[in-house]
């Protein structure tokens, strides 16, 4: 996924120089015309193939097939089957991020911080609801998918907003718990395994945030 960077942050985001920059949702890096051509041309052949066979069936010689390019390429472009999935769910994440960093209240600036508690989930919900089957597929491993860029974002982002609502205690430990709530594993086996509603979700989502808050 592309990122840019803010300040050095920690989850908290509380200042720290010698922590890599909190990465936070940006333009793409420049690139030249034909490069650009073919990164879409790419991206539109594997978003093909996962609408018709499901991400399961995703692979880089699938790709390179469908896009009449060599195996190669299609490596060199996206490093591997991880890189290329992120690729395929990155506009929607750029969408998703933005509205809650810069978009109107109440996700946006401009609400007070519990509303926009309450809105982040529920947006969060139905944005990992609608791209599930990708966000599965390109779950990194157990041991580093919590330090991903979107997981810090989020996290991030939900300390900023306890704060702000005078949540009290361990900010950074309560912003893991509620990220731990907005989860596509746990979307996916409360929603397809045990049959809940997504509308059960969220408002369990506004209950959590009333209790935390104390409100």
């Amino acid at each position: 996924m592309s990122v840019t960077s803010a300040t050095p942050t920690d989850d908290t985001g509380g200042v720290h120089p010698e922590r890599p920059l909190l990465p936070l949702v940006g333009p793409r890096p420049p690139e030249r015309a034909d490069a650009a051509r073919n990164r879409t041309r790419l991206l539109e052949a594997a978003a093909r193939l996962v609408a018709e066979c499901g991400p399961e069936q995703l692979t880089m010689e699938a790709v390179a097939a469908a896009a009449s390019v060599g195996k190669g390429t299609v490596f060199r472009r996206f490093g591997d089957r991880a890189g290329l999935l992120m690729a395929l769910i990155d506009h929607s994440e750029r969408r998703y991020q933005e509205s809650f960093l810069f978009g109107p209240p109440p996700l946006g600036p401009g609400a007070p911080p519990v509303r926009r508690l309450e809105a982040f989930g529920t947006t969060t919900l139905r944005h990992l609801a609608a791209h599930r089957d990708l966000l599965l597929a390109a779950e990194q491993e157990a041991s580093r998918r919590h330090d991903s860029p979107p997981h810090r974002v989020r996290r991030a982002h939900l300390a900023m907003l306890l704060r702000e609502a005078g949540a009290g205690g361990d900010t950074e430990l309560l912003a893991h718990t509620l990220a731990a709530y907005l989860d596509v594993t746990l979307l996916n086996h409360l929603t397809r395994q045990r049959g809940m509603a997504l509308e059960r979700l969220e408002d369990g989502w506004l209950d959590l945030v009333a209790r935390v808050v104390r409100r």
